[in-house]
């Protein structure tokens, strides 16, 4: 019975692992202070306590523990040689990562319909998307992702007790990379695996995308161009969000069940630029407006320090 995997880093750039470390523990710091920062203004900013800012925190959370699942660990990799991973952290790992991806599919779902929801019925968007709606919206995505995941780890320690190997040739303990070193009969796993990504990424683009094709017609529908163009931009950061969350995940996916003939290393990379990117870019697209107003707020707080000081002097 296996205990503890041993964790590669990145296969084949062993000896670069230090360098390696540079741009990884940048990019961890630019993704833990741009969702930190983001869920601090829109605590402060009542302005923005609005269901569309609320499901932006839900997200900065998802994100903050998607990049510290992985990271730490990488790093420690990187710096210290830590290789070696226990079991139990090794399936907590691997339940972390699958189930809070999960639940950001389902929060951009959420975000869909609420968008939808305030372009198509106006009239009716804050009696539909209360905060209690919005909580409860949050609350469905956590329990969709707990239930679809929380099978996982059970399965591999269930049906899985013996390995050909304990070396993951991966940064981080991922469903695909520790079932394909199992002995025994791995169809379940992997029929399971298939099936929760085809319910996570297939159903909920498809809903985005319907969703956004009844908008696009109501905009459509608007008097002038410059109302259509002011309602599509309040769709542009919700819209590049899923695109930096979606396509990573699936040209990973992709390439985990159907590129061998993709280097190791490749692959490798990618899987850690989908858990890193979204994190990082999320607060860059969603800041705009949340950028202006902490500017705006800077700017009457100078205002009013220098008033306080001419009138001191």
């Amino acid at each position: 019975l296996v205990g503890s995997f041993w964790l590669t880093g990145i296969p084949g750039l062993q000896s670069l692992h230090i360098w390696l470390s540079i741009p990884f523990s940048s990019m961890y710091l630019m993704a833990i202070v741009g969702n930190v920062t983001i869920l601090a203004v829109i605590t402060v900013e009542r302005s923005l306590h609005q269901p569309m800012y609320f499901f932006l925190c839900m997200l900065a959370v998802i994100d903050l523990v998607l990049s510290t699942s992985t990271m730490p660990k990488l790093l420690a990799i990187f710096w210290f040689g830590a290789h070696n991973i226990d079991l139990d952290a090794c399936l907590a790992q691997m339940f972390f990562i699958h189930c809070f991806a999960t639940v950001e599919s389902g929060i951009f779902l959420a975000m869909a319909f609420d968008r939808y929801v305030a372009i198509c019925d106006p009239l009716r968007h804050t009696l539909v998307l209360t905060h209690a709606a919005v909580g409860r919206l949050g609350l469905a995505a956590l329990f969709r992702g707990v239930l679809y995941i929380g099978p996982l780890p059970l399965m591999i320690r269930l049906r899985l007790p013996h390995y050909r190997t304990q070396i993951i040739a991966h940064s981080y303990c991922e469903h695909m990379a520790i079932v394909t070193l199992a002995c025994g009969d791995t169809t379940v796993n992997n029929l399971y695996g298939m099936g929760i990504g085809f319910l996570v990424l297939i159903l909920d683009s498809l809903a985005i995308t319907a969703s956004y094709v009844m908008i696009f017609r109501a905009v459509m529908g608007l008097a002038t161009p410059e109302a259509r163009l002011k309602t599509l931009g309040t769709c542009g950061s919700h819209i590049c969000a899923i695109l930096i969350f979606y396509v990573p995940i699936a040209v990973s996916s992709l390439i985990h069940r159907f590129g061998h003939q993709v280097p190791p290393p490749i692959h490798t990379l990618l899987a850690n630029f989908y858990l890193l990117i979204p994190p990082i870019l999320n607060p860059i697209v969603y800041a705009v407006r949340t950028k202006q107003i902490r500017e705006r707020k800077i700017l009457s707080l100078l205002s009013f320090r220098c008033t306080t000081n001419d009138h001191r002097a």
